[in-house]
């Protein structure tokens, strides 16, 4: 029996002629050639004032709360359906995550229940941008500009992805990026921090490189470097970078084989939707996606459930995603709720990932055969 697996790491082939490169110069410690080379491809492919690579996106929204300077008690508004990284980030602050419902459509952040959700405790919004797909930045952005509030956008599987043309992660006064090997672009472990507001980018570069300004001293701006603020060894070492920088280069066509696999399911599961037995995707007009991921939405979490058995004893392996953080431990432990979560609560226990990788493309056809039959 053939074994689909979820996920398989796609190479492009001079990964580790670039490790052997780094190892070759002794540069293996963080900031080297090619970290440089990856902060100017994803400065230049973004416009982003300044982007900084950082060893995961958790450490990238660590980062962004402490410029934020969340202080104990504050809160930061964002949804339920996201990766514990998200909240965790400000409640490592102090702050209170504020969860807000998600969108029928896009199980984004639901922008209309964002301004009911403010308080004089507010500081944040953080978008998530849920399979490459941005929110509404614009009303998003309006709501923060009208009650003086920063925007960080996770843009966690987004890298690629545009929002009115904009990349996201460049519309927010912060963004963080993936390159974890689930993602499209990888370095096993590995993120980003994009600073869009000029007056964040000198503390960016100091929390980053422990709470010192050994940034400025290598750039001849100080005679010595010394400590100066909070902060933490959020940079990666230079073989990561390495790694990541044989991923760049090949973005263009990674993202445009991830489309063509996500169009292959998209068209042949068209026939499924038409009969009422799952839904597929939205896209909205404005937005770019990245073919990050693909998804169904079945018609109970009983049904699921017995989808993903009955695929896995064909040795497809699917998955689910989230479990909102309101209903965890942590969730009601450390944040509260603002509104009902009912779309949260019904999408979630509705939701399957199918496989989706470089490669997957001939067997495709096998899981929606399969899928089809089962349902």
């Amino acid at each position: 029996m053939m074994n689909i697996p979820f996920n398989k790491p796609y190479m492009t082939g001079k990964e580790l002629f670039y490790i052997a490169k780094a190892n070759f110069n002794n540069m293996l410690a963080g900031d080297g050639p090619f970290t440089k080379r990856c902060h100017e491809w994803l400065e230049e492919k973004t416009g982003t004032k300044r982007a900084l690579l950082t060893h995961s996106c958790t450490a990238a929204l660590e980062m962004a709360a402490i410029l934020a300077d969340i202080q104990p008690g504050d809160e930061v508004i964002l949804p339920s359906f996201t990766f514990v990284s998200t909240a965790n980030a400000f409640v490592l602050r102090g702050g209170v995550p504020v969860f807000v419902d998600i969108r029928p459509d896009t199980l984004n952040m639901d922008e209309t229940k964002i301004r009911a959700a403010i308080t004089s405790r507010t500081r944040a919004i953080v978008p998530v941008h849920y399979m490459g797909v941005g929110c509404e930045m614009d009303v998003i952005m309006d709501i923060a500009l009208s009650h003086k509030l920063l925007v960080i956008e996770d843009a966690a599987q987004g890298i690629m992805s545009t929002y009115d043309g904009l990349a996201l992660g460049t519309v927010g006064h912060m963004g963080a990026y993936s390159f974890h090997e689930t993602k499209n672009i990888i370095c096993g472990e590995g993120g980003a921090l994009l600073i869009n507001d000029d007056s964040l980018a000198e503390r960016a570069e100091i929390i980053r490189e422990k709470g010192t300004n050994r940034t400025q001293f290598f750039c001849g701006q100080v005679d010595k470097y010394t400590w100066v603020d909070i902060g933490s060894s959020y940079l990666p070492g230079e073989l990561i970078a390495a790694f990541l920088w044989a991923q760049m280069e090949e973005a263009e066509s990674i993202t445009a084989r991830r489309l063509g696999v996500w169009k292959q399911y998209h068209e042949a599961l068209e026939p499924l939707e038409k009969v009422g037995k799952l839904r597929r995707p939205s896209i909205p007009l404005n937005c770019q996606h990245n073919g990050h991921m693909y998804y169904i939405l079945l018609n109970s979490l009983e049904i699921r459930t017995r989808v993903i058995n009955e695929l896995k004893k064909l040795g497809i392996n699917t998955v689910f995603h989230y479990v909102p953080l309101h209903s965890s431990p942590g969730g009601q432990k450390f944040a509260r709720t603002s509104g009902l979560m009912k779309n949260t609560e019904a999408l979630s226990d509705r939701l399957l990932r199918l496989p989706l990788w470089l490669g997957v493309e001939d067997k495709i056809e096998q899981i929606t055969t399969s899928l089809s039959v089962l349902l």
